[in-house]
């Protein structure tokens, strides 16, 4: 495949910012058992891909041209700018859509373990603010984050491939901490799990996760 392709090579950018992002997985999830030690594995590999995707090799364009026969003028690594056509409009757009979703994201999963750990201090079963809305608001700030910034901003195989693997192993670890919670909290968590979703808030719900965390920003 000897055609262009625009913003692709920058191997060096791709690394930092794989470090970085390696950096705040890390810090904030703080894996201990093997399950969140699985989760975190897959999502250091979401990030690793994506990166290298998107700022050094765009495989997922070499594969689409190579294999399924797409067009191969005015490539651009940004799956969205070649598929549709809109070029580096096409980019801007997705980009802003991603962004918007990913800081979303972050800032929900960020409220979420500051919220959960004043918790664990004091010794009480947090049921209030964002996690009055959804049970893991942490990990639905994850979802939303990953799926702004590897599905809507930069998609890749790999991205695509590896989010559902990461809901699942994250829905997995949800339900054995919550067994965990239970065994602690007893009827006090039965009765929470009842009324509080664990991923997804209620419908007219979503507003109040951005809401929440705003105020408390403030």
């Amino acid at each position: 495949m000897k055609e262009h392709i625009a913003h692709s090579g920058a191997w060096g950018i791709a690394l930092i910012v794989i470090v970085v992002a390696s950096w705040f997985l890390y810090r904030y999830l703080a894996p201990k058992t093997w399950k969140e030690w699985a989760g975190a594995g897959v999502i250091q590999a979401f990030i690793i891909a994506l990166y290298a995707e998107m700022y050094g090799f765009p495989l997922t364009i070499y594969l689409l041209v190579r294999f399924f026969g797409l067009d191969a003028t005015n490539l651009n690594a940004n799956l969205w700018s070649t598929l549709l056509g809109y070029g580096e409009t096409g980019m801007m757009i997705s980009m802003i859509i991603g962004y918007i979703l990913l800081f979303a994201g972050f800032g929900i999963f960020m409220e979420g373990w500051r919220e959960v750990h004043r918790a664990r201090k004091e010794g009480r079963l947090v049921t209030d603010r964002l996690y009055g809305l959804v049970r893991h608001p942490q990990y639905t700030g994850l979802f939303i984050a990953l799926f702004g910034e590897g599905i809507v901003h930069w998609p890749t195989v790999f991205s695509v491939a590896l989010f559902p693997v990461i809901v699942l192993a994250y829905y997995l670890l949800a339900r054995s901490e919550e067994r965990k919670v239970e065994g602690k909290f007893g009827d006090e968590y039965r009765a929470y799990r009842e009324r509080v979703p664990m991923f997804i808030p209620r419908w007219g719900q979503w507003g109040a996760m951005t809401s929440t965390r705003d105020n408390t920003a403030v």
